[in-house]
């Protein structure tokens, strides 16, 4: 038996300017509950706690400690979903509490929806495809149209990519990557 060194991101935290918009959005958005709040000893401002599985007690943690003016440092926030009218769900429910900057983006190996949050952090909402091209890769994605010209027009343009493979036989690649470090 090895006990290799494998550490798995479970969570991230965001400095806010208002914690309780944030939680409001999130919670409202994405579904997730407040599982904790109150005010930190080792941080001493207020935080909370979201989740939306029994077995994390967070994971997105929200830290009322963002200087006034401070511009946001988050790349991105992502949240994955399994359907194309979940990515719609999504688009509408974050329209609907304020979201802006929203545009929608083919990546080929995923397709997502970007928009910013009520403090301007850029949040990302992506389905996986079965298909890898490498990566940054970007075609306009138009939620509008129905799943089968989307299916469609993607396959198209990742079949056409000279990196195009399967998801699966991008995997078993990683895999004997991993496998020989």
């Amino acid at each position: 038996m090895t006990n290799a060194y494998a550490p798995n991101l479970s969570h991230v935290g965001v400095s806010c300017f208002d914690v309780d918009l944030m939680v409001d959005f999130y919670t409202s958005v994405f579904g997730l509950h407040l599982t904790d709040e109150g005010y930190g000893r080792t941080f001493p401002f207020k935080l909370a706690f979201l989740s939306s599985q029994p077995n994390q007690h967070h994971q997105l943690a929200l830290a009322q400690n963002r200087p006034e003016g401070a511009v946001s440092t988050v790349m991105q926030l992502s949240f994955k979903v399994d359907h194309l009218s979940a990515l719609r769900q999504a688009r509408t429910k974050a329209l609907d509490k304020g979201a802006t900057n929203m545009k929608g983006i083919s990546h080929g190996n995923a397709l997502s929806i970007y928009f910013t949050d009520p403090e301007q952090n850029t949040v990302e909402v992506y389905l996986d495809t079965p298909w890898y091209v490498a990566q940054p890769h970007g075609d306009p994605l138009d939620l509008d149209k129905s799943d089968e010209e989307i299916w469609r027009e993607v396959e198209n343009v990742v079949k056409a990519d000279p990196t195009f493979k399967s998801v699966e036989s991008w995997s078993n690649d990683f895999k004997a990557k991993l496998k020989h470090h």
